[in-house]
C-alpha cells in the first residue's frame, strides 16, 4: 500500500528523465532522497520497476504496467487539486485510445490531433486495431467501437448511429454506369473485405429489404485495402459511411443509391465508469459526439 504519493511522482519522473540523477536535478532534491524513495516503492510493491546499469535505464515489465497506470493516477489527482483550488479543471495527463482501423484514421485520430493542440498538457496514445480491445486488461481509457457491446460492464454513450452505404469512384461510374436500382449491383464489380463479404443486405426507404449476391474478381480481408480500390476505380464497396465521408465529401467517392443502406449500428465510446471521469476522458467523448453528429447531419447532402 502506498502511503506517500511522493513515491509515485519520483518514479514517474526518473523514467521520463532517463536517469535518478536527472529527476533529481527536475525536483531540486538530492539523489539520495530520489534512490531511496525509488527504494520504497519497489520494497511496498514487491517488484523490481526499473533494470539499471552505470549507462543505462530500463523499465521492467512489472515497472511499465505501473509507469502507465501511474501516469493517470497522478494526472487526476493533480486535476482534483486544481478544481479544489481554482474551481476549474485544466485537462492532463495521457489519454490512451482504440478505435478501428478505418474509423480512427477518418475521425478518431483529427479529434485527437485537435485536443493535444488545445490541450498542453495532455498527451493522447492512440491504437488502430479492428479486433476486440479489453479496455480494462490492456490500459486503455476510451474504446471506440462500431456496434453495441455484448454483455458488458462497461458504460457505453453512443456517439452516433452508422450505417453501410454504397460507393465508388467518379471514374468507375463514368465507365461503367451508375445503378439506379440494389438488383442493379449484381452486374457490377463489388469490392469484398472480412466482414462484408457475398452478400450484401439494403434497406430501402420504405423499409423494404434487398439481398444483393456481390460478385468481385478483387477480395480481400482487410478494408483499408478495399477502400484503396474503390477509391483507385476498381469498383463499389459497401462500407460505413462514418468511414467514407472524407471521401465523399472531397468527392473522391460518389454515394451510390443513396435511399439504400444496411441496418443501423451505433459508434459508441466505452469507459469503466462515469463517476470521476477524468476531464480529458470526458472532452475527448464531448469532441467525437460534436466530430460525428456534424458530419452525420451533413452526410445525406454530400451523396445526393
Amino acid at each position: 500500500m502506498l502511503d506517500d504519493i511522493s513515491e509515485l511522482r519520483t518514479f514517474v519522473r526518473i523514467v521520463g528523465a532517463g536517469s535518478l540523477s536527472a529527476a533529481g536535478r527536475e525536483m531540486s532534491l538530492a539523489l539520495s532522497v530520489v534512490s531511496k524513495r525509488l527504494a520504497m516503492l519497489e520494497r511496498r510493491t514487491g517488484m523490481r520497476l526499473l533494470a539499471r546499469s552505470t549507462r543505462h535505464l530500463a523499465l521492467t515489465e512489472e515497472g511499465q504496467t505501473l509507469y502507465d497506470r501511474a501516469q493517470r493516477i497522478l494526472a487526476e489527482v493533480d486535476e482534483a487539486e486544481a478544481a479544489l483550488t481554482n474551481g476549474s479543471v485544466e485537462p492532463q495527463g495521457v489519454l490512451r485510445v482504440s478505435a478501428p482501423v478505418a474509423l480512427g484514421r477518418a475521425h478518431v485520430s483529427p479529434v485527437c490531433r485537435d485536443l493535444v493542440g488545445a490541450h498542453p498538457k495532455v498527451s493522447i496514445d492512440l491504437t488502430l486495431t479492428d479486433r476486440l480491445v479489453e479496455l480494462i486488461d490492456e490500459g486503455m481509457d476510451v474504446v471506440v467501437r462500431i456496434g453495441a457491446p455484448k454483455d458488458s460492464g462497461l458504460v457505453m454513450r453512443k456517439l452516433v448511429d452508422n450505417h453501410r452505404i454504397v460507393v465508388a469512384a467518379p471514374d468507375y461510374l463514368m465507365r461503367r454506369g451508375a445503378p439506379t436500382a440494389p438488383a442493379d449491383l449484381e452486374g457490377h464489380e463489388c469490392l469484398q473485405y472480412r466482414g462484408v463479404g457475398i452478400q450484401w443486405s439494403l434497406v430501402g426507404p420504405g423499409g423494404e429489404a434487398a439481398q444483393i449476391k456481390a460478385t468481385s474478381r478483387l477480395r480481400c480481408d482487410n478494408g483499408e485495402v478495399a477502400h484503396d480500390w474503390a477509391l483507385a476505380g476498381c469498383g463499389l464497396i459497401f462500407k460505413s459511411w462514418v468511414d467514407v465521408e472524407p471521401d465523399l465529401r472531397a468527392r473522391r467517392l460518389v454515394h451510390v443509391l443513396p435511399e439504400w443502406r444496411s441496418d443501423p449500428a451505433p459508434v459508441c465510446a466505452l469507459f469503466p465508469s462515469n463517476r470521476q471521469l477524468p476531464t480529458r476522458v470526458r472532452l475527448f467523448v464531448d469532441a467525437m459526439v460534436d466530430r460525428l453528429s456534424r458530419f452525420a447531419g451533413g452526410r445525406l447532402e454530400v451523396g445526393s
